[in-house]
């Protein structure tokens, strides 16, 4: 990051409220990749991207195959063009989204992406800030003790807009 340039971000705060595979990665991405350049990066998880904070989902995230038009992006995997549309029927069969779930796993294992709970590790070691929403675990009937131990704080959505004065508001 150059320091002589008066409009480079200095804070992102990044809301993340996708619980599935590819929903998640993005939020978990740009805040490392904001950390390594020197960027403050806060992640708010909201809704259903508590999924990537919760102990006993964390580890299980899988690809939505059903009416996911972005899973073209998937085909060349399977030796396909990438022009090639995902079926969406074939998304609903079961075992199709445990299968687009590890070839996408295996995918970013040769790519050296870390697993989602060592990103939520990696991020948190590096300064970056975990934020769980409020309402959201109020909602699903959550508690502090049902979230990974990376997590910073439990915020309501005003109290995570006063952290984020002054930022970059990203939401993935």
């Amino acid at each position: 990051m150059s320091n002589n340039n008066p409009d480079a971000i200095k804070k992102v705060s990044i809301i993340c409220a996708n619980g599935s595979l590819e929903g998640v990665y993005p939020s978990l991405i740009m805040a490392n990749g904001a950390r390594m350049d020197g960027i403050e990066a806060n992640i708010f998880f909201t809704f259903f991207g508590l999924n990537a904070l919760m102990k006993k989902t964390v580890n299980s995230l899988k690809v939505a195959t059903v009416g996911n038009s972005a899973l073209n992006m998937a085909m060349p995997m399977m030796g396909f063009p990438i022009t090639t549309p995902f079926p969406t029927l074939l998304g609903a069969i079961p075992g199709v989204s445990n299968l687009a779930s590890w070839m996408m796993k295996n995918e970013m294992e040769k790519l050296d992406i870390p697993p989602v709970d060592e990103f939520l590790e990696m991020i948190s070691d590096a300064g970056g800030k975990i934020y769980a929403c409020k309402l959201a675990m109020d909602m699903f009937k959550l508690k502090i003790d049902d979230l990974v131990d990376h997590v910073d704080d439990v915020l309501t959505v005003g109290q995570f807009y006063e952290i984020s004065a002054g930022s970059s508001i990203i939401f993935t």
